[in-house]
């Protein structure tokens, strides 16, 4: 059996649960390389086999789960944050099932919900904005064009970036073709929950600058939106007194 297991955003104890019990158990962990925390690697068991999928292929990681199969042990499969992003997690799952190998799939913390805890901030502010996009920048891999960063930008929506601190001068280009402007709040949240974590709170105007005097080039998320500001967003309706709800009547 293979469980795919979110190792959260980077602190041990944001781990869930039933994934610290999985790796507790585990006979063969292949995890993401740089990107989870060594201090989760603490909870594997005395014998297990440990493998960095950063030094592997596609093949290479099969080739161990089904040696691992054969040896009558479970796999884990522990990606950063959840793995339902940016994970390569649906190419294994078909893999697994063409080869008739079970697999579950255990949810964990995405860091842009570590990066949004960091900040105190929230990304869906009434009369600001309910969406929030999640994307990258296109590099050495594309991304569709109707996906590109200015034309997410277009939105002007709350939005995290994803791979590409290394690429802030593009990022900021981009950004600028869009809906924002030079004095959109931004921030670049390096290793959130991390003992190293790291912020910079800037502007969209001086988002590459901020990266470049930090010296931060990976590890880290960049978000964008006026979600980020001090203030002009709207009380919610849901504890509003005077707004009814399900459960209770406005006041009179």
């Amino acid at each position: 059996m293979v469980h795919f297991v979110g190792a959260g955003p980077g602190a041990p104890d944001l781990l869930t649960l039933r994934g610290a019990k999985l790796l507790s158990e585990a006979g063969c962990i292949i995890y993401a390389g740089s990107l989870v925390n060594p201090a989760i690697l603490g909870i594997a068991p005395e014998g297990c086999s440990v493998y960095n999928s950063a030094e592997m292929t596609l093949e290479q990681v099969l080739e161990a789960i089904r040696a691992a199969e054969a040896a009558g042990r479970d796999t884990v499969r522990l990606h950063t944050g959840d793995p339902c992003v940016y994970g390569a997690i649906r190419e294994q799952m078909d893999a697994l099932d063409a080869a008739g190998i079970p697999w579950d799939d255990t949810p964990g913390v995405s860091s842009f919900c570590g990066a949004a805890a960091a900040l105190g901030a929230e990304y869906t502010l009434p009369g600001i904005s309910q969406s929030v996009i999640i994307t990258r920048l296109a590099g050495r891999t594309p991304v569709p064009q109707r996906e590109s960063l200015a034309a997410m930008a277009s939105h002007g929506a709350s939005m995290v970036i994803f791979l590409s601190a290394g690429m802030l001068d593009r990022v900021q280009e981009e950004l600028l073709k869009g809906a924002y402007t030079p004095a959109t709040p931004a921030a670049i949240v390096y290793k959130a929950t991390w003992p190293e974590e790291k912020i910079l709170r800037c502007t969209v105007g001086t988002l590459a600058a901020r990266g470049a005097e930090a010296g931060i080039r990976k590890t880290a998320l960049v978000l964008v939106g006026d979600f980020l500001g001090q203030g002009g967003y709207e009380r919610s309706k849901l504890y509003d007194p005077a707004f009814t709800t399900e459960y209770r009547e406005a006041a009179q």
